[in-house]
Protein backbone atom coordinates (compact mmCIF):
# COMPACT_ATOMS: atom_id res chain seq x y z
CA UNK A 1 0.00 0.00 0.00
CA UNK A 2 1.32 3.42 -0.93
CA UNK A 3 1.76 5.79 2.02
CA UNK A 4 -0.40 8.92 1.82
CA UNK A 5 1.33 12.04 0.68
CA UNK A 6 2.11 14.50 3.48
CA UNK A 7 -0.31 17.39 3.62
CA UNK A 8 1.20 20.86 3.53
CA UNK A 9 -0.90 23.61 4.97
CA UNK A 10 -1.05 26.70 2.79
CA UNK A 11 -0.36 30.01 4.56
CA UNK A 12 -3.07 32.49 5.39
CA UNK A 13 -6.19 32.67 7.52
CA UNK A 14 -8.97 30.38 6.33
CA UNK A 15 -11.92 32.70 5.74
CA UNK A 16 -15.45 32.66 4.37
CA UNK A 17 -17.33 35.53 2.73
CA UNK A 18 -21.13 35.80 2.78
CA UNK A 19 -22.55 38.78 0.87
CA UNK A 20 -26.11 40.05 1.27
CA UNK A 21 -26.04 41.76 -2.15
CA UNK A 22 -29.38 43.57 -1.89
CA UNK A 23 -28.56 45.07 1.51
CA UNK A 24 -25.05 46.25 0.62
CA UNK A 25 -25.95 47.55 -2.84
CA UNK A 26 -28.92 49.51 -1.53
CA UNK A 27 -26.84 50.98 1.28
CA UNK A 28 -24.05 52.00 -1.07
CA UNK A 29 -26.48 53.61 -3.51
CA UNK A 30 -27.56 55.95 -0.72
CA UNK A 31 -23.94 56.76 0.13
CA UNK A 32 -22.10 56.75 -3.21
CA UNK A 33 -23.70 55.43 -6.43
CA UNK A 34 -20.30 55.11 -8.14
CA UNK A 35 -19.05 52.89 -5.30
CA UNK A 36 -22.25 50.82 -5.53
CA UNK A 37 -21.58 50.21 -9.22
CA UNK A 38 -18.01 49.10 -8.50
CA UNK A 39 -19.22 46.82 -5.71
CA UNK A 40 -21.68 45.15 -8.07
CA UNK A 41 -19.42 44.92 -11.13
CA UNK A 42 -15.95 44.29 -9.71
CA UNK A 43 -16.19 42.04 -6.63
CA UNK A 44 -12.73 40.60 -7.27
CA UNK A 45 -11.08 43.98 -6.63
CA UNK A 46 -12.51 44.62 -3.17
CA UNK A 47 -12.34 40.96 -2.12
CA UNK A 48 -8.62 40.91 -2.85
CA UNK A 49 -8.19 44.19 -0.96
CA UNK A 50 -9.85 42.66 2.09
CA UNK A 51 -7.73 39.51 1.78
CA UNK A 52 -4.66 41.75 2.11
CA UNK A 53 -1.33 40.91 3.70
CA UNK A 54 1.17 38.24 2.77
CA UNK A 55 1.83 34.72 3.98
CA UNK A 56 0.34 34.04 7.39
CA UNK A 57 -1.16 37.56 7.51
CA UNK A 58 -3.28 37.11 4.39
CA UNK A 59 -6.76 35.65 4.10
CA UNK A 60 -7.81 32.78 1.87
CA UNK A 61 -11.50 32.94 1.13
CA UNK A 62 -12.37 29.26 0.93
CA UNK A 63 -16.03 30.15 0.59
CA UNK A 64 -17.36 33.08 -1.43
CA UNK A 65 -21.14 33.26 -1.50
CA UNK A 66 -23.33 36.04 -2.88
CA UNK A 67 -27.07 36.12 -2.17
CA UNK A 68 -29.18 38.27 -4.48
CA UNK A 69 -32.69 38.76 -5.76
CA UNK A 70 -32.56 37.54 -9.38
CA UNK A 71 -35.65 39.50 -10.37
CA UNK A 72 -33.93 42.81 -9.60
CA UNK A 73 -30.19 42.16 -9.82
CA UNK A 74 -29.69 39.25 -12.23
CA UNK A 75 -27.63 41.46 -14.58
CA UNK A 76 -24.82 41.47 -12.02
CA UNK A 77 -24.56 37.67 -11.78
CA UNK A 78 -21.79 37.28 -14.44
CA UNK A 79 -19.48 39.65 -12.59
CA UNK A 80 -19.73 37.59 -9.41
CA UNK A 81 -19.42 34.15 -10.98
CA UNK A 82 -16.37 35.38 -12.90
CA UNK A 83 -14.86 36.54 -9.58
CA UNK A 84 -15.19 33.04 -8.13
CA UNK A 85 -18.37 33.60 -6.12
CA UNK A 86 -21.17 31.09 -5.82
CA UNK A 87 -24.32 33.09 -6.55
CA UNK A 88 -27.46 31.97 -4.73
CA UNK A 89 -30.78 33.22 -6.09
CA UNK A 90 -32.99 34.59 -3.32
CA UNK A 91 -36.25 35.74 -4.88
CA UNK A 92 -39.01 37.44 -2.97
CA UNK A 93 -41.15 34.94 -1.10
CA UNK A 94 -43.76 37.30 0.34
CA UNK A 95 -46.15 39.94 -0.92
CA UNK A 96 -44.15 42.53 1.01
CA UNK A 97 -41.03 41.79 -1.03
CA UNK A 98 -38.98 40.05 1.67
CA UNK A 99 -36.40 37.82 -0.01
CA UNK A 100 -35.02 34.49 1.20
CA UNK A 101 -31.49 35.83 1.65
CA UNK A 102 -31.48 35.63 5.45
CA UNK A 103 -32.39 31.97 5.76
CA UNK A 104 -30.15 30.84 2.88
CA UNK A 105 -27.16 32.78 4.20
CA UNK A 106 -27.62 31.49 7.75
CA UNK A 107 -27.98 27.86 6.65
CA UNK A 108 -24.85 28.03 4.48
CA UNK A 109 -22.89 29.80 7.20
CA UNK A 110 -23.82 27.17 9.79
CA UNK A 111 -22.75 24.43 7.37
CA UNK A 112 -19.41 26.21 6.97
CA UNK A 113 -19.06 26.56 10.75
CA UNK A 114 -19.35 22.81 11.23
CA UNK A 115 -17.46 21.89 8.07
CA UNK A 116 -14.14 20.06 7.79
CA UNK A 117 -12.31 23.15 6.48
CA UNK A 118 -12.46 24.75 9.95
CA UNK A 119 -13.03 28.31 8.77
CA UNK A 120 -11.19 30.68 11.11
CA UNK A 121 -12.81 33.98 10.13
CA UNK A 122 -16.30 34.74 8.86
CA UNK A 123 -17.08 37.87 6.84
CA UNK A 124 -20.72 38.95 6.65
CA UNK A 125 -21.35 41.79 4.21
CA UNK A 126 -24.63 43.21 5.48
CA UNK A 127 -25.87 45.88 7.86
CA UNK A 128 -28.94 43.76 8.64
CA UNK A 129 -29.17 43.23 12.40
CA UNK A 130 -31.09 40.00 11.76
CA UNK A 131 -27.66 38.36 11.52
CA UNK A 132 -26.81 39.20 15.17
CA UNK A 133 -27.65 35.68 16.34
CA UNK A 134 -25.47 34.22 13.59
CA UNK A 135 -22.51 36.34 14.73
CA UNK A 136 -23.16 35.12 18.29
CA UNK A 137 -22.84 31.52 17.09
CA UNK A 138 -19.53 32.30 15.38
CA UNK A 139 -18.15 33.86 18.54
CA UNK A 140 -19.37 30.97 20.70
CA UNK A 141 -17.40 28.65 18.41
CA UNK A 142 -14.29 30.86 18.90
CA UNK A 143 -14.20 32.10 15.30
CA UNK A 144 -13.26 35.63 14.26
CA UNK A 145 -16.08 37.69 12.75
CA UNK A 146 -15.98 40.75 10.52
CA UNK A 147 -19.01 42.74 9.41
CA UNK A 148 -18.84 44.82 6.23
CA UNK A 149 -21.30 47.67 6.64
CA UNK A 150 -22.99 49.89 4.07
CA UNK A 151 -25.16 52.05 6.29
CA UNK A 152 -26.03 52.30 9.95
CA UNK A 153 -25.31 49.19 12.03
CA UNK A 154 -27.35 48.25 15.11
CA UNK A 155 -25.29 48.28 18.28
CA UNK A 156 -25.92 44.68 19.36
CA UNK A 157 -24.84 43.53 15.89
CA UNK A 158 -21.73 45.73 15.99
CA UNK A 159 -20.78 44.66 19.52
CA UNK A 160 -21.00 40.97 18.65
CA UNK A 161 -18.58 41.29 15.73
CA UNK A 162 -14.84 41.28 16.35
CA UNK A 163 -14.48 44.06 13.81
CA UNK A 164 -16.47 46.24 11.44
CA UNK A 165 -15.40 47.61 8.08
CA UNK A 166 -17.20 50.95 8.19
CA UNK A 167 -19.13 52.35 5.23
CA UNK A 168 -16.64 55.12 4.46
CA UNK A 169 -13.72 52.68 4.53
CA UNK A 170 -15.54 50.27 2.23
CA UNK A 171 -16.37 53.13 -0.13
CA UNK A 172 -12.69 54.12 -0.10
CA UNK A 173 -11.70 50.60 -1.18
CA UNK A 174 -14.32 50.56 -3.93
CA UNK A 175 -13.32 53.98 -5.25
CA UNK A 176 -9.61 53.24 -5.05
CA UNK A 177 -9.01 56.27 -2.82
CA UNK A 178 -7.57 54.31 0.09
CA UNK A 179 -3.78 54.20 0.01
CA UNK A 180 -3.72 51.37 2.50
CA UNK A 181 -5.93 48.69 3.96
CA UNK A 182 -8.70 50.58 5.79
CA UNK A 183 -9.07 50.52 9.54
CA UNK A 184 -11.94 48.76 11.26
CA UNK A 185 -13.83 49.78 14.35
CA UNK A 186 -13.80 46.95 16.84
CA UNK A 187 -16.45 46.17 19.40
CA UNK A 188 -14.34 47.99 21.97
CA UNK A 189 -14.79 51.19 20.00
CA UNK A 190 -11.18 51.53 18.83
CA UNK A 191 -9.70 51.18 15.40
CA UNK A 192 -7.41 48.43 14.21
CA UNK A 193 -5.89 47.51 10.84
CA UNK A 194 -7.93 45.05 8.80
CA UNK A 195 -4.84 42.91 8.32
CA UNK A 196 -3.27 42.68 11.73
CA UNK A 197 0.04 41.05 12.51
CA UNK A 198 0.89 40.24 16.13
CA UNK A 199 2.82 43.02 17.81
CA UNK A 200 6.36 41.97 18.52
CA UNK A 201 7.59 41.90 22.07
CA UNK A 202 10.38 44.33 22.72
CA UNK A 203 11.38 47.48 24.53
CA UNK A 204 8.96 49.82 26.23
CA UNK A 205 9.46 52.14 23.28
CA UNK A 206 7.68 49.60 21.10
CA UNK A 207 4.78 49.51 23.53
CA UNK A 208 4.65 53.31 23.62
CA UNK A 209 4.62 53.41 19.82
CA UNK A 210 1.80 50.87 19.75
CA UNK A 211 -0.33 52.89 22.18
CA UNK A 212 0.38 56.16 20.40
CA UNK A 213 -0.62 54.62 17.06
CA UNK A 214 -3.81 53.25 18.63
CA UNK A 215 -4.84 56.54 20.25
CA UNK A 216 -3.93 58.75 17.31
CA UNK A 217 -5.98 56.62 14.90
CA UNK A 218 -9.04 56.29 17.14
CA UNK A 219 -12.16 58.39 16.37
CA UNK A 220 -12.52 59.23 20.07
CA UNK A 221 -11.15 58.31 23.49
CA UNK A 222 -9.89 54.77 24.02
CA UNK A 223 -10.73 52.85 27.18
CA UNK A 224 -7.70 52.60 29.46
CA UNK A 225 -8.02 48.83 29.63
CA UNK A 226 -7.81 48.60 25.84
CA UNK A 227 -4.72 50.82 25.69
CA UNK A 228 -3.10 48.81 28.52
CA UNK A 229 -3.80 45.55 26.69
CA UNK A 230 -2.19 46.93 23.53
CA UNK A 231 0.92 47.98 25.50
CA UNK A 232 1.23 44.60 27.23
CA UNK A 233 0.81 42.78 23.92
CA UNK A 234 3.76 44.75 22.55
CA UNK A 235 5.86 44.35 25.68
CA UNK A 236 4.69 41.72 28.23
CA UNK A 237 7.49 42.71 30.63
CA UNK A 238 5.55 45.89 31.47
CA UNK A 239 3.13 43.77 33.48
CA UNK A 240 5.60 43.65 36.41
CA UNK A 241 5.71 47.33 37.34
CA UNK A 242 5.03 49.27 34.13
CA UNK A 243 8.67 49.89 33.33
CA UNK A 244 9.50 51.18 36.80
CA UNK A 245 6.57 53.61 36.86
CA UNK A 246 4.47 51.44 39.17
CA UNK A 247 1.09 51.80 37.46
CA UNK A 248 -0.42 52.26 34.03
CA UNK A 249 -1.41 55.90 34.53
CA UNK A 250 2.12 56.92 35.45
CA UNK A 251 3.62 54.98 32.55
CA UNK A 252 1.30 56.43 29.94
CA UNK A 253 1.81 59.96 31.24
CA UNK A 254 5.39 59.90 29.99
CA UNK A 255 4.95 58.49 26.47
CA UNK A 256 4.35 61.98 25.04
CA UNK A 257 3.11 63.20 21.64
CA UNK A 258 -0.15 64.51 23.06
CA UNK A 259 -1.35 61.23 24.57
CA UNK A 260 -3.24 61.92 27.81
CA UNK A 261 -4.93 59.71 30.39
CA UNK A 262 -7.58 60.17 33.07
CA UNK A 263 -8.81 57.55 35.52
CA UNK A 264 -12.26 59.20 35.54
CA UNK A 265 -14.87 58.58 34.37
CA UNK A 266 -14.64 54.84 34.91
CA UNK A 267 -13.03 52.77 33.45
CA UNK A 268 -10.45 55.46 32.61
CA UNK A 269 -9.70 56.89 29.18
CA UNK A 270 -6.74 57.64 26.94
CA UNK A 271 -7.04 60.26 24.19
CA UNK A 272 -5.15 62.36 21.68
CA UNK A 273 -5.04 65.84 23.22
CA UNK A 274 -4.15 67.34 19.84
CA UNK A 275 -7.61 66.42 18.53
CA UNK A 276 -9.92 66.08 21.52
CA UNK A 277 -10.80 68.07 24.58
CA UNK A 278 -10.81 66.32 27.99
CA UNK A 279 -13.99 68.18 28.95
CA UNK A 280 -16.20 65.54 27.35
CA UNK A 281 -14.66 62.76 29.42
CA UNK A 282 -15.06 64.24 32.87
CA UNK A 283 -17.98 63.19 35.01
CA UNK A 284 -20.74 65.62 35.73
CA UNK A 285 -20.38 67.18 39.15
CA UNK A 286 -23.07 64.90 40.50
CA UNK A 287 -25.76 62.44 39.40
CA UNK A 288 -25.71 61.02 35.89
CA UNK A 289 -22.83 61.73 33.50
CA UNK A 290 -23.22 64.61 31.04
CA UNK A 291 -25.39 63.82 28.02
CA UNK A 292 -22.35 63.92 25.72
CA UNK A 293 -20.59 61.27 27.78
CA UNK A 294 -23.65 59.02 27.95
CA UNK A 295 -24.08 59.06 24.18
CA UNK A 296 -20.41 58.62 23.25
CA UNK A 297 -20.08 55.77 25.76
CA UNK A 298 -23.04 53.78 24.46
CA UNK A 299 -22.85 54.61 20.77
CA UNK A 300 -19.96 55.07 18.36
CA UNK A 301 -20.60 58.80 17.98
CA UNK A 302 -17.32 60.76 17.94
CA UNK A 303 -16.58 62.48 21.25
CA UNK A 304 -16.57 66.02 19.89
CA UNK A 305 -17.53 69.19 21.73
CA UNK A 306 -20.46 71.41 20.74
CA UNK A 307 -18.01 73.83 19.16
CA UNK A 308 -16.32 71.08 17.18
CA UNK A 309 -19.64 69.80 15.80
CA UNK A 310 -20.60 73.36 14.86
CA UNK A 311 -17.34 73.82 12.98
CA UNK A 312 -17.79 70.50 11.15
CA UNK A 313 -21.17 71.67 9.82
CA UNK A 314 -19.84 75.12 8.86
CA UNK A 315 -16.85 73.55 7.10
CA UNK A 316 -19.06 71.02 5.34
CA UNK A 317 -21.28 73.79 4.00
CA UNK A 318 -18.21 75.65 2.73
CA UNK A 319 -16.46 72.65 1.18
CA UNK A 320 -19.35 70.73 -0.37
CA UNK A 321 -19.24 72.78 -3.56
CA UNK A 322 -15.49 72.16 -3.91
CA UNK A 323 -15.71 68.36 -3.81
CA UNK A 324 -19.01 67.24 -5.37
CA UNK A 325 -19.27 63.46 -5.32
CA UNK A 326 -15.78 62.90 -3.86
CA UNK A 327 -16.43 61.76 -0.30
CA UNK A 328 -12.78 61.06 0.52
CA UNK A 329 -11.51 64.50 -0.57
CA UNK A 330 -14.46 66.17 1.14
CA UNK A 331 -13.65 64.55 4.49
CA UNK A 332 -9.99 65.50 4.20
CA UNK A 333 -10.81 69.10 3.26
CA UNK A 334 -13.31 69.50 6.11
CA UNK A 335 -10.81 68.08 8.58
CA UNK A 336 -8.15 70.55 7.44
CA UNK A 337 -10.61 73.44 7.60
CA UNK A 338 -11.59 72.53 11.16
CA UNK A 339 -7.94 72.41 12.18
CA UNK A 340 -7.34 75.84 10.61
CA UNK A 341 -10.36 77.19 12.51
CA UNK A 342 -8.93 76.02 15.83
CA UNK A 343 -11.42 73.17 16.28
CA UNK A 344 -9.40 70.08 15.25
CA UNK A 345 -11.29 66.89 14.49
CA UNK A 346 -10.17 63.61 12.97
CA UNK A 347 -10.96 62.59 9.42
CA UNK A 348 -12.73 59.48 10.71
CA UNK A 349 -15.01 61.70 12.82
CA UNK A 350 -15.87 63.79 9.75
CA UNK A 351 -16.64 60.62 7.80
CA UNK A 352 -18.87 59.44 10.63
CA UNK A 353 -20.83 62.70 10.54
CA UNK A 354 -21.21 62.58 6.75
CA UNK A 355 -22.46 58.99 6.94
CA UNK A 356 -24.88 59.97 9.70
CA UNK A 357 -26.27 62.83 7.63
CA UNK A 358 -26.89 60.49 4.71
CA UNK A 359 -28.37 57.77 6.94
CA UNK A 360 -30.87 60.31 8.28
CA UNK A 361 -32.09 61.11 4.80
CA UNK A 362 -29.89 64.12 4.16
CA UNK A 363 -28.42 64.69 0.71
CA UNK A 364 -24.79 65.76 0.86
CA UNK A 365 -24.88 68.36 -1.92
CA UNK A 366 -23.65 71.92 -2.31
CA UNK A 367 -27.20 73.12 -1.61
CA UNK A 368 -27.14 71.89 2.00
CA UNK A 369 -26.71 74.63 4.59
CA UNK A 370 -24.86 74.12 7.87
CA UNK A 371 -28.18 74.18 9.71
CA UNK A 372 -29.71 71.55 7.42
CA UNK A 373 -26.66 69.35 7.86
CA UNK A 374 -26.90 69.78 11.63
CA UNK A 375 -30.59 68.88 11.58
CA UNK A 376 -29.99 65.65 9.63
CA UNK A 377 -27.05 64.68 11.87
CA UNK A 378 -29.13 65.35 15.00
CA UNK A 379 -31.92 63.11 13.70
CA UNK A 380 -29.33 60.42 13.17
CA UNK A 381 -28.03 60.79 16.75
CA UNK A 382 -31.56 60.62 18.16
CA UNK A 383 -32.23 57.44 16.16
CA UNK A 384 -28.97 55.87 17.36
CA UNK A 385 -29.96 56.62 20.94
CA UNK A 386 -33.41 55.13 20.36
CA UNK A 387 -31.90 51.93 18.94
CA UNK A 388 -29.59 51.75 21.95
CA UNK A 389 -32.67 52.01 24.24
CA UNK A 390 -31.35 55.18 25.86
CA UNK A 391 -33.96 57.17 27.76
CA UNK A 392 -33.71 60.90 28.46
CA UNK A 393 -35.83 63.42 30.31
CA UNK A 394 -36.87 66.68 28.63
CA UNK A 395 -33.83 68.60 29.85
CA UNK A 396 -31.49 65.89 28.55
CA UNK A 397 -33.25 65.87 25.19
CA UNK A 398 -32.64 69.59 24.87
CA UNK A 399 -29.00 69.15 25.87
CA UNK A 400 -28.59 66.33 23.35
CA UNK A 401 -30.10 68.43 20.58
CA UNK A 402 -27.91 71.43 21.36
CA UNK A 403 -24.72 69.35 21.56
CA UNK A 404 -25.33 67.22 18.45
CA UNK A 405 -26.31 70.21 16.31
CA UNK A 406 -23.42 72.35 17.46
CA UNK A 407 -25.96 74.86 18.76
CA UNK A 408 -27.24 75.52 15.24
CA UNK A 409 -30.81 74.34 15.90
CA UNK A 410 -33.51 75.94 17.98
CA UNK A 411 -33.65 74.69 21.57
CA UNK A 412 -37.12 73.15 21.30
CA UNK A 413 -37.09 69.35 21.11
CA UNK A 414 -38.22 67.61 17.91
CA UNK A 415 -41.80 66.43 17.72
Amino acid sequence: MTAPLPQSRRPGIRAAMFVDFDNVYTGLMALDPAAAKRFAEDPKHWTEALAGGAGEESRRFLIRNCYLNPVVYSKYRPYWTRAGFRVIDCPSLTQRGKSSTDINLVLDAMDALSGAAHVEEFFVASADADFTSLIQRFRAADRMTTVIAAGAVAFAYREMADSVVESHDFVAILNGTSAEIPRMVTSAGLTAPLTTAPLASGAAGTAADAVRALVQAAPGPVAGSVAAHRALTADPSLKTDWGGHGKFGSWIAQIGQGVQYSSTPSPGWVWDAKRFSPELYSLASEGRPAIEEQVTRVTDVPALSTEQFRQVFLSLEAKLRDHPGNRSELARSVRDDCVAAGQPVSRSAVNFVIQGVVSAGGSVTDEMTARELAAAWTRNIEELCRLALMEFDDAEKLALRRWASGGLLESSPPR
